[in-house]
């Protein structure tokens, strides 16, 4: 380890502060582009020791646990707190824009869309059970440490406001001092509680859970490993104004305001489609919505999900029709003999992205595609095997929906 004087250059794409050096790039996270540190060093990696010049882009983190000198440890969840909202904001878009120009593509990308402190419904929290107490929070960056919070400014108050009581719950299950994960869901019925991880469940803990639940209010469904454990009311959210019951520990988007925002610019670029595929379908984010305005047939691998996007269409008036099929795109994505029958295509893959979807895709006639992505790297890769194909890229949005990390959502759309 050594004690050296830089100079930080730019954001890297996960957040930290890049300084280069003549031997390479040091990463420096809590720092900002223009800002001097004196950092001890250990290859290429920095920990701020001092600083002798601030950005002027530099604002007073919103949480206790953010930073090097956050209360009881630095909180992992949160990489630009430090940051100004208009650093920020143009960071983020910048990761969308870096992306795209990696392959080529040089769209219009528009404005961000922004996110607001307490909308997150959805967070997964690390927990263990001590001789003490559970600690529950999030783990500290690049550390098995778990940081206990009791404050979050990126969580929603429904959320925030019951970690006693989803200490009590968690203390009743946990079996050992093991690390599990819990991921936390604010639905309209109450929490629903999916933890993972925690194991040799007996019957004695499956009873101390009950007791606990039962002793309190607010708690839809406590689940173990996908296993419910008690369900005094299912778990529902709304697709605008359909009702669907999430499988237990399935995919959710995290904040409804960006959930919100995907599906408005989905619904506005496929106009007037009259025959829609959803690929990657989940439990009826997008479908459930695009069956107000056009028949949907909705892809997914996971049978629990698709099971609740089927019934909520199933039980809900005034929809087109939605037909389901449970496969395994990456193995076994739609054919161009199959798409013919489409005029538009929506794709929402898991991070990895949809090469071998986006391969069949560009040898049909689809006249929209419609790509959702978390990850503007894979999304890059797959509007290029499009676009090299005669698809356009006609619009390019990022939108916020993990505050303050390093993660950007994207909408694009292409025509052919």
């Amino acid at each position: 380890m050594s004690t050296e004087t830089l100079t930080i250059a730019r954001l890297g794409s996960g957040g930290d502060g890049i300084a280069e050096t003549a031997s390479g790039p040091v990463y420096v996270p809590f720092t900002l582009p223009g800002e001097t540190v004196a950092v001890a060093r250990v290859k290429n990696q920095g920990t701020v020791m001092s600083m002798s010049v601030a950005s002027p882009e530099r604002v007073e983190p919103p949480c206790v646990h953010f930073g090097p000198d956050g209360k009881n440890g630095t909180c992992g969840g949160c990489t630009l707190q430090h940051a100004s909202d208009a650093l920020y904001h143009d960071f983020k878009r910048n990761l969308v824009i870096s992306a795209l120009k990696s392959k080529g593509l040089t769209p219009e990308v528009a404005p961000l869309v922004i996110a607001r402190p307490g909308e997150r419904r959805r967070v997964v929290f690390t927990a263990r059970k001590t001789e003490k107490a559970v600690l529950l929070g999030f783990n500290q960056a690049g550390s098995h440490h778990i940081v206990s919070i009791d404050h979050c400014p990126i969580s929603s108050d429904g959320i925030i406001s019951r970690l006693d009581a989803i200490r009590r719950i968690a203390g009743a299950l946990a079996t050992s001092s093991e690390p599990f994960r819990l991921t936390v869901l604010e639905t309209s019925t109450g929490l629903d509680l999916a933890f993972e991880g925690v194991k040799k469940v007996s019957a004695r803990e499956r009873h101390a859970v009950t007791e606990t639940v039962l002793s309190l209010r607010g708690i839809a469904r406590v689940s173990n490993d996908g296993e419910i454990l008690i369900e005094p009311q299912k778990p529902e959210i709304d697709f605008s104004g359909v009702r669907v019951f999430p499988p237990a520990g399935g995919f959710t988007q995290a904040t409804k305001p960006a959930e919100d925002a995907m599906a408005e610019l989905v619904l506005a670029a496929l106009g007037k489609a009259k025959r829609v595929a959803d690929l990657f379908a989940g439990s009826g984010t997008f479908a459930l919505r695009i069956a107000r305005q056009a028949k949907v047939h909705a892809v997914e691998g996971d049978e629990r999900s698709l099971k609740a996007l089927d019934h909520g269409a199933r039980n809900t008036q005034g929809l087109k029709p939605v037909t389901v099929e449970r496969r395994d795109l990456f193995r076994r994505p739609l054919m161009v003999s199959e798409l013919k029958v489409f005029d538009a295509v929506v794709f929402d893959p898991p991070r990895a992205g949809a090469e071998d979807q986006c391969k069949e895709l560009a040898r049909s006639a689809v006249k929209t595609i419609v790509a959702v992505s978390c990850n503007p790297t894979s999304l890059a890769r797959d509007l290029s095997i499009l676009t090299a194909a005669g698809y356009r890229i006609r619009m390019v949005t990022p939108i916020d929906q993990f505050l303050w990390s390093a993660h950007v959502e994207v909408v694009a759309v292409l025509e052919k």
